[in-house]
């Protein structure tokens, strides 16, 4: 069986207070920051982002599934290549649709962003000088 060292924490990180920090588990080291650090608890990817894709899954799931079962009988009476190759078509329209809204989206995206561009470079050339005390005694 073989042996743990335990080190100090104040060996390992000299600059982390470590007295108000408490392990998560038994045994474990909990996770430190340094002092006065912050951290960024925001999404890495938009709530929006996310709920387009939770729906073309969806899509891509029910659409190709039911077109199949909703043709097999009542379009194509039974013929279930004709119902299959509908579903597959349908599968594949889903797919160009959520590249077209992620083209769109990032295009959006860009766009948005020189325009924010534009308007702080207009802001900041709208915006007067105050002359000095030495400009307005050089001008009386």
């Amino acid at each position: 069986m073989a042996t743990r060292r335990n080190v100090a924490l104040s060996e390992k990180e000299p600059w982390t207070d470590h007295a108000d920090s408490k392990a998560a588990l038994p045994g474990t080291q909990p996770v430190l920051f340094p002092a006065g650090s912050k951290s960024d608890i925001t999404p890495a990817v938009p709530t929006a982002v996310i709920v387009k894709l939770l729906f073309f899954t969806a899509a891509m799931i029910a659409g190709p599934i039911g077109v199949y079962y909703l043709t097999v009988s009542s379009v194509f009476k039974g013929n279930s290549t004709f119902a299959g190759a509908l579903a597959a078509i349908t599968a594949n329209v889903v797919l160009i649709a959520y590249v077209i809204v992620a083209m769109r989206e990032d295009q959006s995206e860009r766009l948005e962003q020189e325009r924010q561009q534009q308007q702080r470079d207009r802001r900041q050339n709208q915006t007067p000088s105050m002359p000095t005390k030495q400009e307005s005694k050089k001008g009386q």
